[in-house]
């Protein structure tokens, strides 16, 4: 694994997540926090919003109101002109755990992934859904059966999803049908079906990858966040692994491509994911480094 300057973007938080590249700034949430955060030109840090029931996923509509995942209560927020922040959608009747990750379309459709069952409070796993919210904040299911979907972009083209399945040792890719609906999955890279395991544990130890945070370059590469192997990796469609960064010693739970030119890839990186000793330190950081292949797509 070659050795790559990193930079440390943001220091002193709980638990980051969900960093995006933004009208020229960097944005990202904390989950123990609460807050939602944008890093500035000279390196400052401004606190945006807060969210109380946790903030997660990150994305614009078209007219450039903020949505942003609430975690715990399972709604999208959206943020007004004014700052403050209005209920967009409840998704709360399709999700069995946490709502989580999000990736807005061009159009301004939301695809948001749920937990499928309460990770941290030790339960057994189970199958999740992406949700599928329409700009006037209706929603439904638009996939199913996928192992704890996390990380999500868009192609450039708006026709294809790709679903990280942080528990299911692969990455899926979907057909996005002209009304935001989702054809049947398909494997961007599979490392092994672990089937119905219920055991978290048992999953992961079995997993080559366990994907978090996902984004996509203009070579149709995804890079992952290999939370479990303190490492980023740069997929092919397929699963060859085309180059890796290591985080070690700590974990790499979301990645970013953005900065001026669309190569500095930045990495939220913290020891663990233990709700309880997240928030009660602050250990967590965003890296960032150079890589080759500039961003794609959305986010």
């Amino acid at each position: 694994m070659a050795s790559r300057p990193m930079t440390e973007v943001a220091t002193g938080f709980t638990y980051t997540e969900g960093p995006r590249w933004h009208e020229g700034r960097l944005w990202f949430v904390d989950f123990y926090t609460h807050s939602v955060n944008a890093v500035n030109a000279d390196g400052s840090i401004e606190q945006v919003c807060t969210v109380e029931h946790q903030p997660s996923g990150l994305g614009w509509l078209p007219d450039g109101r903020m949505l942003v995942v609430s975690m715990k209560d399972r709604k999208v927020l959206r943020r007004e002109p004014d700052g403050s922040l209005v209920e967009h959608a409840d998704i709360s009747e399709h999700c069995h755990g946490h709502a989580n990750d999000m990736v807005v379309a061009a159009n301004g459709q939301a695809y948001v992934g749920e937990f499928g069952f309460d990770l941290m409070g030790g339960a057994d796993h189970e199958h999740g859904v992406v949700v599928l919210v329409d700009t006037d904040g209706t929603s439904r299911v638009a996939a199913e059966g996928l192992s704890f979907p996390n990380g999500m972009c868009i192609s450039p083209d708006g026709r294809t999803l790709y679903v990280n399945e942080l528990f299911g040792n692969r990455v899926s890719r979907f057909d996005i049908e002209p009304d935001g609906t989702l054809g049947p999955r398909q494997d961007f890279a599979s490392f092994g079906d672990l089937g119905d395991e219920p055991s978290v544990e048992k999953r992961l130890a079995a997993c080559t990858i366990a994907p978090d945070g996902q984004a996509l370059d203009a070579e149709g590469a995804i890079w992952i966040a290999d939370c479990v192997n303190q490492r980023a990796v740069r997929l092919a469609e397929g699963g060859t692994i085309l180059d890796e960064v290591s985080t070690a010693p700590l974990g790499v739970f979301a990645v970013a491509l953005g900065g001026d030119d669309g190569r500095t890839l930045f990495l939220s990186v913290a020891p663990d994911f233990d709700e309880a000793k997240r928030s009660a330190a602050r250990e967590a950081k965003v890296l960032s480094t150079r890589v080759d292949v500039p961003h794609a797509g959305r986010p």
